[in-house]
């Protein structure tokens, strides 16, 4: 249907402005927004080169140069194991996610396969170590970074001699792998979700704890041993169904994987901290600081959020230039590059975080170093607080002035408080852990990694496991096996502020166990915001310890039977405002499935474990002056 507009201009000024804002775009509901839609295929030239490393190995790359170009421009690099090439002969996938607003902006992109993956050379293999410091001969990931950005500023057209570096993910990883040494021509890079560590606190262990599935790990590592990408065939929909149908972890071998999968291989057979995770490890290679760098990663981020926050962490103290600053949005993993935008499951953003993040943070970023436009007013920590829903900046993370270090008790009755425990007869709360009647980790049934409706934005993005994090933990409060623990209706707001600890007095019956703590935002029963959320109890900051692994993750030891022992769980940092009405809850289990395997609750190498080897056990979590269960948090004075 056509429209005349033609008599809109002889309305006042103010008028045309009020009817071309609010009026046309409801005539008009399918028109894209300004800036909204990008035409990429018209705006980039595509061409593709097999880049050479140093070894004679050719990594498949593809270059996107604007058709029309004034004076040289910088090159943006990303460089991933998960399909550069497009399978109908299109643009990069990246361009409507990690490109979509630096494409707006005037760069040439490059975006290159990994070694081994898709199109180009040899074999993968999965985090390989960093070797070229100890022999100048070898390869790895930091070399082949260095190697490529050499041929990209000596062979593509009217570049300016700068790149930079971003990536999500294994891609960050990637970005991290280039800062070791990295290229004089490296000027800004932007790791964001990054691994460091895949035993201590990245997708595969948490402490020690076997992360199964299915959010990331079985099917991931299946996807990654072959060349082209494949899905584990799960049979089942249920997948919590599945992996309890399986039995002990040592079946997957014998009843699926038949040995096809050497990175399972690897990661199972490889269950402490030994020299396999230590050499793989990331962050002993970040020895300095020459690379502005933007690190980035999500609150709700269950594959990388540690990952993130350690290379950080390792970074900062090296810094002596103030080049290393830090990005936390209210995301699940990558969220800030491919929406949904204001909103992640029922919890609403109240804004359009993605836009802000993209236009406000990484293009300016890149921006200044790249082509020396503009100013950087980015602070050294910009942080979503989720409560209130406002963009925070910090000029340290987590914060050294204004904050206060508070324990938050756990009574025997249930209740939580900032009061220090009484002395009563019944100082403990106990628990049956089952291993054979586990706790799931989100509400049934739990869908595989790749399940879902394709092309349908919602399903998509849960059946990569995003949503759980923000799940209604009433689903599985009830439970006889999950002690929950709740403060009084909030008096006055609390501001948590950066780091949090779990400190549980606890024995079991057994000689291992897992100790899974939840820290929550309980919603009041009358909301009025959104109705929808009243009691809503939503998970602010959670993990794992394997028990085993208390003192040592390379050299692990038995629990003593019903001895009490301190267990102390990393819950990482946070921004978030408990508000006034609302109140804090403490939930404590000691299985979480199928995220985390099954814990047999007898001190054995788990997977090798048999049937017989699980079993029962009591938990006792204590809570009296002498042995206090607390939460430690940093609050806002």
């Amino acid at each position: 249907m056509l429209h005349d507009f033609s008599f809109v201009f002889k309305l006042s000024k103010s008028t045309q402005q009020l009817w071309l804002l609010v009026i046309l775009p409801l005539l008009l509901p399918a028109a894209p927004l300004l800036g909204q839609e990008v035409n990429n295929e018209k705006r980039y030239i595509k061409t593709s080169e097999m880049i050479p490393m140093r070894d004679g190995v050719a990594l498949y790359t593809e270059i996107y140069t604007p058709r029309e170009i004034k004076g040289k421009l910088p090159i943006v690099f990303l460089r991933t194991p998960y399909r550069v090439a497009d399978s109908e002969g299109g643009f990069t996938r990246y361009f409507d996610t990690s490109f979509r607003e630096l494409s707006k902006q005037g760069y040439i992109f490059a975006v290159q396969d990994a070694r081994g993956r898709h199109g180009s050379e040899v074999k993968f293999e999965w985090n390989r170590p960093v070797q070229h410091r100890v022999d100048p001969k070898a390869i790895d990931a930091s070399t082949d970074a260095y190697d490529s950005i050499e041929w990209l500023i000596n062979n593509v057209k009217k570049n300016n001699g700068r790149v930079g570096m971003l990536g999500v993910s294994y891609p960050g990883w990637y970005v991290t792998m280039a800062l070791v040494d990295s290229h004089p021509a490296l000027r800004a890079a932007s790791p964001q979700a990054s691994p460091s560590d895949y035993f201590i606190g990245d997708d595969f262990y948490h402490f020690g704890a076997f992360r199964l599935g299915p959010s990331a790990e079985l099917p991931y590592l299946f996807d990654f041993d072959p060349n082209e990408n494949s899905r584990f065939p799960f049979d089942q929909i249920d997948t919590y169904e599945f992996f309890l149908d399986m039995g002990p972890i040592s079946n997957m071998n014998a009843r699926y994987l038949h040995g096809v999968s050497p990175t399972w291989d690897h990661f199972t057979t490889h269950h402490t901290y030994d020299e396999y995770w230590q050499t793989g490890g990331t962050l002993q290679h970040l020895t300095e600081v020459t690379v502005p760098t933007l690190n980035v990663v999500g609150w709700w981020d269950a594959e990388n959020f540690g990952g993130a926050m350690d290379i950080y962490d390792k970074l900062e103290p090296l810094d002596k230039h103030d080049l290393n600053r830090i990005v936390v949005g209210p995301w699940a993993h990558g969220q800030w590059t491919r929406g949904p935008r204001e909103s992640l499951g029922e919890y609403d953003f109240g804004s359009d975080t993605v836009a802000y993040y993209q236009e406000k943070i990484e293009a300016p970023f890149f921006a200044y170093y790249l082509k020396d436009m503009g100013t950087l007013d980015l602070k050294e920590a910009t942080m979503f607080q989720t409560g209130t829903n406002e963009w925070q900046t910090f000029d340290a993370w987590p914060p050294r002035d204004g904050i206060s270090q508070q324990k938050l008790n756990l009574h025997f009755d249930g209740s939580l408080s900032f009061e220090n425990p009484d002395q009563v007869d019944d100082n403990f709360v106990e628990y049956v852990s089952d291993p054979s009647k586990p706790v799931p980790y989100s509400k049934r049934p739990i869908m595989g990694f790749w399940s879902g409706l394709k092309g349908s934005e919602e399903p998509r993005f849960q059946r990569a496991g995003k949503l759980w994090k923000v799940e209604d933990q009433r689903f599985v409060h009830d439970r006889p096996d999950v002690l929950s623990f709740v403060t009084e209706p909030l008096k006055q707001e609390v501001d948590l502020v950066g780091k949090i600890s779990a400190h549980l007095h606890a024995s079991t019956s057994g000689t291992d166990a897992d100790w899974i703590v939840k820290l929550i935002d309980v919603y009041p029963e009358k909301y009025p915001d959104k109705p929808e959320m009243g009691g809503y109890q939503l998970m602010i900051a959670d993990d794992v310890l394997r028990g085993k692994f208390r003192n040592s993750f390379t050299n692990p030891t038995a629990i003593v039977p019903n001895e009490t022992a301190e267990f102390v769980i990393n819950l990482r940092t946070r921004n978030h405002r408990f508000r006034r009405g609302h109140r804090i809850m403490v939930q404590v289990q000691s299985s979480w499935f199928p995220l985390i395997d099954r814990n047999p609750q007898r001190f054995t190498n788990i997977m090798e474990a048999k049937e017989a080897d699980y079993q029962k056990a009591r938990h006792r979590i204590y809570c009296s002056p002498e042995s206090p269960s607390h939460i430690e948090l940093s609050i806002k004075e």
